[in-house]
Formats: structure tokens, sequence, C-alpha cells
């Protein structure tokens, strides 16, 4: 059984990207979103395992995003995948519970590691 993804990124290059790297893995992106308002109805509707987080996009960002969707669910496994690499961030990410941060440009080896410990 292949565990599910939710990608939520304004930009459909990374939306591709991890496609393509996700082939042939356990893992099936399930969901899309280009926007927070958007992940959080998808959320709701599909409730993915595990859910991977841009920070920067229209409307309401990645940070606020993932906190909404852990307030409603606080079980949920988001890793946050962003060019934002700093410490403030990636320190902001795991106060807050998130599984991970990878970093932009992604990397497949990262991303599928960064999957698998989430799913644990």
């Amino acid at each position: 059984m292949s565990t599910s993804i939710m990608v939520v990124d304004d930009s459909r290059v990374v939306f591709t990207q991890l496609k393509k790297m996700l082939q042939d893995t356990d893992f099936e992106i399930v969901q899309f979103c280009q926007s927070g308002e958007s992940a959080l109805e998808a959320y709701e509707k599909c409730h993915p395992d595990i859910v991977t987080m841009d920070i920067i996009m229209p409307g309401i960002d990645g940070f606020e995003t993932a906190k909404a969707i852990l307030e409603k669910w606080p079980n949920a496994k988001i890793v946050m995948v962003s060019s934002l690499a700093y410490d403030e961030t990636i320190e902001q990410a795991a106060a807050m519970g998130l599984k991970d941060f990878i970093y932009k440009p992604l990397q497949r080896e990262k991303i599928i590691e960064a999957l698998k410990k989430a799913a644990q």
C-alpha cells in the first residue's frame, strides 16, 4: 500500500519534480495545491499521510497553513520544503512539530529519506 502525499507549493515545476522523483517508490501524490487556502480545503477531503509544504505562497504562507492544519488535525505529518533554509525558519518548523525541513533545489535521496522518516 502506498503512502499518500499532498504537495503544497505555488510552483508547478516543484510539483513536476516531486512527481518524477517519487516514481517507482511507495509514495503517491494524491493532491497538489498552489495556495495555503486550497491546501486547507484539500486536506479536509483527502487526509493525506504526509504533506510537503512550501513557505512562500500567495495568500497564507506555509507556516500559517501548517499551523492551521495542525490545530485541526494534530497528528498531521508535514515536511517543509523551501529555499528559505535559514536557522530561524528551520527552528520555527521544528518548534511547530513539523517532521522535517528539506531544502530546494530538491534532491531525490533527501526527499525520500524525509518522507520515510515522516511516515514512521
